[in-house]
């Protein structure tokens, strides 16, 4: 007779981060929502309510900056270099005038005008896998979807989107400071920075003297009435949008396809409806988000749902927990595209709402109309698939599916 093992709360979070629970970490949410502010053994406050999230998310006494936290992200330093944080590790006002002068030039009408070169992606990616009858959602699809895309947006020569590939793959690791990583990949981490880095220092130059119609010639020569972006600021941006511009989209795209084949009957109702995408798209960032939980340090005590969480104190906001806590939402842990009422955390909240949100929404929504178009009798080759090991990143590393045919 198997027995029942009892994690105490201050255990849970720990569990979180265990690749073992990569594949299905809801249950440890649910339990972590019984008690919405918990402290760790190792004094992390994890904080898994919707409400309380976010409450969090608005609270200037909560730090995004990774400089005032005792354990910051590996990605941000290299060996002997001084490093310039990105915007979404910084707060106001320089997260305020950072985010502006992005923000000047990631406008809806750049990003509209990325809806026919994703289309077109999309659909030679698919044509690609014509003759094979079988699909590798991540690696076929999704992530070379995005990468592509940002590297269009941003203007970067297509023959040099491999170079980012392998410089984002070796970043993102970084990311997740839960991961073990031995003295050879942080090396080779901090190589791919500096590598990135002077690629993007050498294109600056080259948009300077002669601009293109593309988001970084924009950043370079921009009109905004507040001045540029420093250098240092803007190799940090692009390095920022690069990453965060396709990592977290491979996975609402495979989240998306994987939570879709394991409800065919909402498949089917998209396949006759293309326009559920869209609703589609939200409920996953709802249910099952590609981006799990952010962290944050306390500038201050902070007092919150009769806990006081200490000045200095690393906590976590556990976004995914908060979307489906039962207090906010109905029913929900059942995917329902359908729902009236979603005001999910999938892209955080306050004034660190991700800013690559409409180009991540343009790209998933595409991809997803197009697989439900196009692919004849889709189905999951094995279930469950192997996941990355990136506990805040989360999503699977391989998602193959097989199909009957694929139309035009």
């Amino acid at each position: 007779m198997t027995q029942t093992v009892i994690i105490p709360p201050e255990k849970l979070f720990a569990q979180v981060l265990d690749p073992a629970s990569r594949a299905n970490p809801y249950p440890l949410y649910t339990r972590l929502r019984e008690t919405p502010i918990s402290v760790q053994e190792d004094g992390t406050y994890v904080v898994s309510t919707y409400r309380e999230i976010s409450l969090l998310l608005h609270d200037p006494r909560i730090s995004s900056d990774e400089r005032k936290s005792a354990h910051p992200a590996r990605a941000l330093a290299a060996p002997s270099e001084a490093t310039t944080p990105s915007l979404i590790f910084t707060d106001p006002p320089e997260h305020t005038r950072l985010r502006r002068l992005v923000m000047h030039q990631f406008t809806p009408q750049r990003i509209g005008g990325m809806r026919e070169d994703i289309e077109q992606v999309v659909n030679t990616l698919l044509d690609a896998r014509k003759q094979q009858n079988q699909l590798d959602v991540v690696q076929d699809f999704a992530y070379p979807l995005p990468v592509m895309i940002i590297c269009r947006l941003l203007g970067v020569p297509p023959e040099d989107e491999p170079r980012f590939r392998v410089w984002s793959s070796d970043l993102v690791r970084t990311l997740d400071p839960t991961e073990s990583l031995s003295e050879a990949e942080v090396q080779q981490a901090a190589q791919s920075r500096i590598q990135m880095r002077e690629y993007m220092k050498q294109l600056s130059e080259t948009r300077r003297a002669h601009p293109q119609d593309d988001l970084f010639s924009g950043l370079v020569v921009g009109d905004d009435p507040d001045g540029r972006l420093s250098e240092p600021d803007l190799l940090a941006t692009m390095q920022l949008l690069l990453i965060a511009g396709h990592e977290t989209t491979v996975n609402l795209i495979t989240n998306s396809m994987l939570t879709l084949l394991r409800h065919p009957e909402v498949f089917d109702r998209l396949r006759r409806n293309p326009a559920l995408a869209i609703p589609t798209v939200e409920e996953v960032l709802r249910y099952d988000p590609p981006v799990q939980f952010r962290t944050r340090t306390t500038l201050t005590d902070v007092p919150i749902a009769g806990v006081t969480i200490p000045q200095g104190a690393s906590v976590v906001l556990l976004l995914a927990a908060g979307s489906r806590d039962p207090a906010r939402f109905v029913d929900p842990d059942r995917f329902w595209p359908e729902r009236d009422d979603n005001e999910h955390l999938g892209f955080g909240g306050s004034d660190h709402y991700c800013i690559g949100a409409p180009l991540a929404r343009l790209e998933a929504v595409t991809a997803l109309k197009a697989l439900a178009r196009r692919l004849e009798a889709p189905r999951l080759v094995t279930d469950l698939p192997p996941y990355r090991k990136n506990a805040a990143l989360r999503g699977p590393e391989h998602l193959q599916i097989a199909f009957d045919h694929l139309s035009d």
